[in-house]
């Protein structure tokens, strides 16, 4: 069974486990990814004839492997790595991490079991040939521990690692895609783990030439090893303090440019200055203006500039208050006026794992720079999804980021292009803080007194509805009827009667209609590509054609956000699609599709694969197709078959526990007939049954005894049923054909779990509807005469309560007078 992404992924995760105690986040990294990576050249180069990495004898991970159990195993393995580092001038890079470190390892027989459990799990994974046609899913795994890495490594050690979320927006927005030839350069002065330069060549499908610098050495070996696991090898990452000592530069003098240059520096840098003088920089970095001593955001900045070709393009993450600071305003003024400053995207915050605080993205265009050109500006700050501790943005907030960005789209409270007058105006003065060029914020909620007074709910409430009265033309008159005030409607039905009026108007029929049309016409349009699946599928082309087209399908539906939509699938291929299709594509429709049977205690594939079928006590796991598909479409008599024998079953069960409860209390008849548990004690049953007693009592347990032996007989009968059902389940599996395989996937399966999610979202637009009206109905449903009038009741029978407790002859007004006093 090949490998599945959440399996790898999961294994991963567990070696680190098994470093949990001796030692941080930080440090177990070293050792897991140090792991991975022998493993995987082991796998991938050990038997290729031309090899980009060598794997020489003694320093391949089978040598590892053969150390299990051996007394200085941790010895062993470190001379294993020094060997395999020697032959690919690797010393320095993957040599990191000592195997043979008492201190975090324990000593003797600890660190012996401690080595000989983390090989093992790297053993059982088989990482030679890690994905479909296209699918990097080697890469994808490295990225994950790197990201869980930075998620424990704390405030100052999660700079290594950019979100894989943001680094694809910054690839995207300077313009790197399909059509990037492959002689292009991208560059990044502050590259950490590497995982932004990675993200952004992945932009690319024709590959680019890769070049970054790192200035922390542990840091610098995770790029180089991040590089070879994702297929680069032959990047150029170079180690030093890129201000100070800039590695990339032309023999005639200055830096050497690129065509991209991204970068997320170290935030507010204070010391950025060190080694070097910024006032006669040799590399003329500062003539826009030299940056605060103690703040070096521009430092790094200006540095990126400078590395960009006249027609390059660059984009780097930084903190807020590159955009407003007083500080740096003289640079800020130079870099708007020459036109080079594209856009500024703000992100949430709390995404970054090296801080909590909100950043942005300044995108840099020497092509088309223009002094006379605006800044375009997004405030993407409230798109984002909790995860765990962290924010993330999702699937479709990089997509709307992106297109927006792209297009130049002006969309109300979220992007602008902002004119260099408004800019330059002596009220901004060069300040580019997005609040003072879009009002992100939800427009208020208005209150109208004068319905709070006299009733009735107001029209301009009603009017401000109309994208939905636009769509839905007769609803407003089913909902509300003109007031007899000018101004005012008045609601036709209770709060209770809101929804189902709407879910059952002919006008939200049609549209449910139509977007169930428009969905069920994607189907078809992948329905052949879903089927065509094999060895030559690109995971991430199948993935971009489909989400492309549904995004097309969905642009043009009033209310229905189509990025919701493309949410959905993006979901439900990290949920389960992507498994599947990585599966079919590496092993076949028909082969992925048969049950595993599952061996020990935690079953074949590790912990958490839990048994789907049971037959004969053998367990059995199904990775593409779960039994319930193939039941609901082959053997629904016998389901309900099962469900009838399953009813009778409760109906016996709860027969016998009612009689139970009436005669097992306190002295009930039966009480000595069921342990503290409640059961039926059946021996003691039948020896009351055999007393004399009277005829009365003589019943009673016999009628008990009759009730437990039909829940017995039925309980069996559920048994044998579901067991047969399961026997003919499994059978069912060895005789499906590749039709039947890909019906069951394609429709029953991937297709009917999307139709229900896009359901979802569309509910969501009633449920909308249905919030507001509730609000304003409930609103102005008691106006103040009314609530005048349930006061002058209420105050009269609290007076009259009072009386009579008191049994004085006080005046209404002597009661309201002495209880305000």
């Amino acid at each position: 069974m090949a490998l599945k992404k959440s399996q790898l992924y999961s294994s991963l995760w567990k070696s680190c486990d098994e470093l949990r105690g001796g030692m941080d986040a930080p440090q177990y990294k070293d050792y897991v990814l140090t792991l991975l990576f022998m493993k995987y050249v082991s796998d991938r180069y050990a038997a290729d004839p031309y090899p980009v990495i060598n794997v020489p004898k003694g320093g391949g991970f089978v040598d590892m492997a053969a150390c299990r159990g051996q007394k200085d195993i941790g010895d062993r393995i470190n001379k294993i790595i020094g060997r395999f580092a020697e032959a690919n001038d690797l010393k320095g890079v993957i040599d990191q991490a000592d195997f043979n470190d008492e201190s975090k390892l324990g000593r003797g027989q600890a660190m012996q079991d401690r080595l000989s459990k983390l090989v093992a799990i790297f053993e059982s994974l088989n990482l030679g040939t890690t994905g479909a046609d296209g699918d990097d899913l080697l890469g994808d795994a490295y990225e994950y521990l790197m990201r869980h890495f930075a998620t424990q490594s704390g405030k100052e050690k999660g700079q290594f690692y950019t979100p894989s979320e943001v680094s694809r927006i910054m690839a995207k927005v300077i313009g790197i895609g399909p059509d990037t030839g492959q002689d292009r350069t991208i560059y990044d002065p502050t590259c950490g783990s590497g995982s932004l330069l990675l993200k952004a060549a992945d932009e690319a499908p024709n590959g680019l030439s890769i070049y970054g610098q790192e200035m922390d050495n542990t840091t610098w070996g995770l790029a180089r090893m991040n590089m070879i696991l994702h297929g680069y090898p032959t990047a150029d990452l170079a180690h030093g303090d890129v201000l100070a000592d800039p590695r990339f530069t032309r023999s005639e003098g200055g830096l050497k440019t690129f065509d991209f240059a991204v970068a997320n520096p170290p935030f507010s840098t204070k010391s950025w200055s060190n080694g070097f003088d910024p006032l006669n920089d040799q590399f003329e970095r500062f003539q826009d203006g030299v940056p605060p001593g103690k703040n070096g955001d521009f430092a790094f900045l200006l540095h990126l500039v400078k590395s960009l070709k006249s027609q390059g393009r660059g984009a780097i993450i930084l903190p807020h208050g590159v955009l407003f600071r007083n500080l740096e305003a003289s640079i800020r003024r130079t870099l708007v006026n020459r036109g080079l400053i594209k856009g500024v995207i703000g992100l949430p915050e709390n995404l970054f794992y090296g801080t909590s605080i909100p950043a942005c993205i300044l995108v840099f265009d020497k092509k088309n720079a223009d002094p006379g050109r605006g800044i375009f500006m997004i405030d993407a700050s409230r798109k984002f999804r909790k995860d765990g501790a962290k924010n993330r943005l999702r699937e479709q907030d990089i997509h709307k980021i992106v297109d927006v960005f792209n297009r130049q789209t002006e969309v109300p409270r979220y992007s602008r292009m902002i004119p260099l007058a408004e800019i330059s105006d002596p009220v901004n003065d060069y300040n580019l803080n997005i609040p003072r060029y879009i009002d992100s914020g939800e427009p208020d909620d208005v209150h109208d007194l004068n319905a709070h007074m006299n009733g009735g709910v107001p029209d301009q409430d009603l009017d401000a509805l109309d994208r939905y009265w636009e769509v839905f033309p007769s609803l407003r008159a089913a909902l509300f009827r003109p007031s007899n005030r000018f101004g005012y409607s008045d609601a036709r039905m209770e709060l209770e009667d809101v929804k189902t009026t709407i879910l059952s108007h002919d006008e939200w029929k049609t549209y449910e209609r139509k977007i169930a049309t428009i969905f069920d016409g994607w189907c078809e349009r992948h329905r052949r590509r879903l089927r065509a699946i094999s060895g030559t599928t690109s995971p991430g082309t199948l993935l971009t054609e489909m989400t492309e087209d549904l995004l097309s399908c969905f642009g043009d539906v009033p209310l229905l956000d189509r990025y919701d939509v493309y949410q959905c699938l993006m979901d439900y291929w990290d949920e389960a699609m992507q498994d599947d299709v990585y599966l079919i594509a590496t092993e076949g429709w028909v082969e992925v599709a048969q049950p595993v049977p599952l061996v020990g205690r935690d079953g074949e594939g590790g912990p958490g694969r839990k048994p789907d079928l049971t037959v004969k006590r053998q367990k059995w796991k199904t990775d593409l197709i779960p039994p319930r598909l193939v039941i609901a479409r082959y053997f629904v008599s016998e389901w309900d078959t099962l469900a009838t024998i399953r009813a009778r079953h409760e109906a016996a069960e709860r027969a016998l526990q009612a009689y139970l409860e009436e005669h097992t209390g306190e002295g009930g008849i039966l009480e000595d007939a069921v342990d503290e548990r409640g059961r039926i004690k059946r021996k003691r049953l039948a020896e009351l049954s055999d007393q004399e007693l009277d005829n009365q009592e003589r019943g009673r347990y016999k009628q008990c005894a009759q009730l437990v032996a039909t829940a017995e007989k039925t309980r069996k009968a559920v048994t044998d049923a579901q067991n047969s059902l399961n026997a003919r389940v499994l059978a069912r599996y060895e005789t499906l054909s590749t039709l039947a395989v890909q019906e069951l996937t394609i429709e029953d399966k991937w297709f009917n779990n999307l139709r229900d999610a896009v359901k979802i979202q569309t509910e969501r637009i009633a449920e909308c509807i249905v919030v507001r009206i509730d609000c304003l109905i409930s609103r102005y449903s008691q106006p103040l005469a009314t609530l005048e009038r349930d006061v002058a009741v209420y105050r009269t029978k609290i007076a009259s309560h009072l009386q009579q407790m008191l049994g004085l002859g006080r005046t209404d007004s002597d009661v309201a007078i002495g209880s305000n006093s």
